[in-house]
């Protein structure tokens, strides 16, 4: 309200006892003497110039009509110092505090420069606010419909000793909890009614009263006034208000264990802004899934919706049945449109954690995120996305069936029932498209109306605009390359082993001539072509071949199987001659067990065992034997000419063999050359004559090698077994126990020999 007027604006204003007339008023001003009062006259500071006056120059009347007019209602905070008491204020005190300070702020403003006495400014106010004079808003109205003086001067007296807060009345909470059924039997009554209607929310208040006479008897305990009273159980009537009162009381409590849906939806707290991170297009999506409230001529379809967080893009998908097969289709219409994403949000649905749907997200080097089960606010955005399509979309469509069953009876309810009597539900709800047109509608409607509608979450820019903003590179996927990452697998997983037959599907054989028998193999079947499908790797990775079935193909088997054995020997050809190539390469070289035994010397620790003290070890059949040895030894003789000449022919043959350095059958024929000789040797002998060589100790063969070797040292002709010997003692000199007994000999000296 403007307190400084011209006197152009005094006369347009029409105030009882003023002139209407700019000239009129400049005449009573200048009767009056107003411009020689400096305290309500002065000089006009805009442009023009001139003066403006006080409104307290104003007649009484004049004055109480402009302010009136003019005077505003505002809702009054608490002074700083009262904020502690005012949380303990109820939401309806606090709208009665704000209304009395409102009134009490007006009143200030009112007679601010009213030249009247204090208590003709309170009768003025009060009269004027009574009589529905001063416009005020209609909150205060409500909260304040009457205003006595002895009230405004006790608001008043309130605000100017800071105790504003105790201007919040709440009157109900005077009575609360004093009701008779909240006091009885120490409270045990109601607590025992707020369990009752928590496990069946519809009893009536006459059936609560019945279980609390059940419970409790037909009489209650009460205590009023320090005295406890016995009284008889309280008429219907009041277990009506007491439970109306419970179920105001304890709406959160009781909406929690009825509804816990509603609860989750409208009362569990919820975050907002959770995915403000996400600011780039295809960094995450979210899709669900929901059956249209709308049926169509071929039944009633599920939509599936997809949206990008970043640009709240929408792409929507109609599916006759929820399968993995239609997440698969929303997927690529998705990709075809804005490019593959980095995330996709799910929830747990059978159809979006099948085993296809997270193979497809693999190959396409999408993550998985599945929200927790029963959770769905973690993907509240296509869960709006869906409902603003639901219900700006779905009255629109023929055939529309309501968001729920009341709502489907409300529209059934439309005709009556003889009218309703022997029509279809197509008929019934004037179904007119079938799922195809259906989905070009939707499409239409996306593109036309939902992606150009300005979103909050966007700052009021739509979705069109922010996509096109983006200077993020999209990630596109070959349109080829899609539609066979799409293509079904075969039953059972897809998964199949290589048999000679090829692979299974369906009680058909599928050969495969390319691939090898007993590979593991991913099967994807050709939906255009039934006799056809492709073989990959298990992981995917990997193009194997193609799997053709003669029989669905429409080719002679017999002809097809004798071109797949030429393809199947040419492949096997092909592997095999390398491994062949090598194989002979091994067999010409060294034997298998020399190689071991050349890397066993290699990695043989260089230690040198000491020797380790002896003592012979005797029993008395041990030295009969040895008695009996000494009994058969006789002395041998010169052998004679053919028995020297077998000799030179078997030592000719040894040193044929050695020089074909096959070691490891030498040592064999050695041994049985040796045999020979000795049976050669001995064979003019009688049997109970011929002598039986003990096994030969570590140190005896290499005294006997030292024997042998002083003597080609020497230049002694070796004849007989000693080339044998000779031969022998070469490849003894390369072995450990040569080493060993070497070292030890050189220790003890030819005392080690004796």
């Amino acid at each position: 309200m403007k307190e400084w007027l011209t006197a152009r604006e005094i006369a347009a204003e029409a105030l009882p006892d003023l002139p209407a007339t700019e000239s009129a008023m400049l005449r009573l001003i200048s009767r009056e003497c107003w411009s020689e009062n400096p305290a309500f006259a002065r000089s006009r500071a805009g442009r023009g110039g001139g003066m403006e006056y006080n409104v307290a120059l104003l007649p009484t009347l004049a004055q109480v009509a402009y302010r009136q007019k003019h005077i505003q209602f505002e809702p009054q905070p608490a002074a700083p110092a009262e904020a502690a008491t005012d949380d303990g204020l109820t939401d309806r005190a606090k709208l009665e505090r704000d209304a009395r300070l409102a009134i009490v702020a007006a009143y200030q403003r009112f007679t601010k420069t009213l030249r009247l006495g204090h208590a003709t400014h309170l009768q003025v106010f009060t009269d004027k606010y009574n009589q529905g004079s001063i416009e005020v808003p209609e909150w205060v109205r409500t909260s304040v419909p009457a205003l006595s003086k002895r009230s405004l001067v006790r608001w008043i007296a309130a605000k100017r000793d800071g105790r504003s807060a105790k201007l919040g009345v709440d009157r109900s909470l005077a009575r609360k909890g004093t009701g008779v059924l909240d006091r009885a039997n120490d409270g045990k009554v109601r607590a025992f009614m707020l369990a009752l209607i928590a496990h069946q929310p519809h009893l009536s208040g006459e059936a609560v009263r019945t279980q609390c006479r059940a419970e409790f008897g037909d009489t209650i305990k009460v205590i009023s006034k320090g005295v406890e009273t016995v009284v008889a159980m309280p008429p219907v009537r009041t277990f009506q208000h007491a439970l109306k009162a419970l179920k105001a009381d304890n709406k959160v409590v009781l909406t929690k264990l009825t509804n816990p849906d509603l609860y989750r939806s409208t009362m569990a707290p919820s975050g907002i802004g959770m995915l403000r991170h996400i600011t780039e297009p295809n960094q995450l999506w979210q899709i669900d899934a929901s059956p249209v409230d709308a049926l169509c001529t071929d039944g009633r379809h599920s939509i599936y919706a997809c949206i990008d967080i970043a640009t709240r893009r929408t792409i929507l998908s109609m599916s006759k049945t929820p399968r993995a097969s239609a997440v698969a289709l929303l997927i690529r219409k998705a990709i075809l449109a804005w490019g593959a994403p980095e995330v996709i949000q799910t929830d747990n649905g059978s159809d979006f954690v099948a085993k296809d749907t997270q193979r497809l997200f693999a190959s396409l080097g999408i993550d998985p995120d599945v929200c927790d089960a029963y959770t769905p606010e973690q993907k509240g955005h296509v869960e709006r996305v869906i409902k603003t399509f639901q219900h700006m979309v779905g009255p629109l469509l023929p055939g529309y069936v309501g968001h729920s069953v009341a709502d489907r009876k409300v529209i059934e309810g439309r005709k009556s029932f003889a009218k309703r009597l022997g029509e279809t539900e197509n008929e019934t709800f004037s179904v007119g498209l079938n799922g195809v047109e259906l989905q070009g509608k939707v499409d239409e409607w996306i593109d036309l109306v939902y992606q150009h509608r300005p979103h909050a979450g966007l700052k009021e820019r739509t979705p069109f605009n922010v996509a096109l903003e983006s200077t993020r590179p999209l990630r596109t996927v070959d349109v080829r390359a899609l539609d066979l990452l799409l293509m079904p697998v075969a039953g059972g997983g897809g998964e199949r082993i290589v048999t000679k037959f090829g692979i299974r599907i369906d009680g058909y054989h599928y050969m495969t001539p390319t691939i090898l028998p007993g590979t593991p193999v991913l099967v994807r079947q050709d939906p255009l072509d039934l006799g056809r499908a492709l073989a990959f790797a298990q992981d995917g990775g990997a193009f194997l071949g193609e799997a053709i079935c003669p029989e669905l193909r429409g080719i002679h088997p017999e002809t097809y199987v004798r071109a797949a054995k030429e393809i199947h020997r040419e492949l096997v050809d092909d592997a095999t001659r390398q491994v062949k190539a090598d194989m002979k390469r091994i067999a010409k070289g060294p034997a298998l067990i020399d190689r071991a035994l050349d890397v066993a010397r290699r990695d043989a620790p260089n230690v040198i065992p000491l020797p380790k003290r002896e003592e012979a070890h005797t029993t008395p059949q041990i030295s009969a034997a040895i008695a009996a040895m000494g009994e058969a030894a006789r002395p041998t003789r010169e052998p004679t000419p053919a028995e020297a000449a077998a000799q030179r022919r078997l030592i000719a043959e040894m040193e044929a063999e050695d020089e074909r350095r096959v070691s490891e059958s030498f040592a064999a024929k050695y041994e049985g050359r040796m045999a020979e000789i000795e049976a050669a040797r001995t064979a003019h002998l009688p049997r109970d004559e011929k002598v039986v060589a003990l096994p030969e100790t570590p140190k005896e063969r290499y005294r006997r090698y030292v024997e042998i070797r002083r003597a080609v040292d020497a230049g002694l002709p070796v004849v007989g077994a000693g080339a044998f010997d000779a031969v022998w003692a070469g490849r003894y000199e390369a072995s450990t126990e040569f080493r060993v007994q070497s070292a030890i000999h050189a220790e003890y000296g030819e005392a080690y020999l004796s």
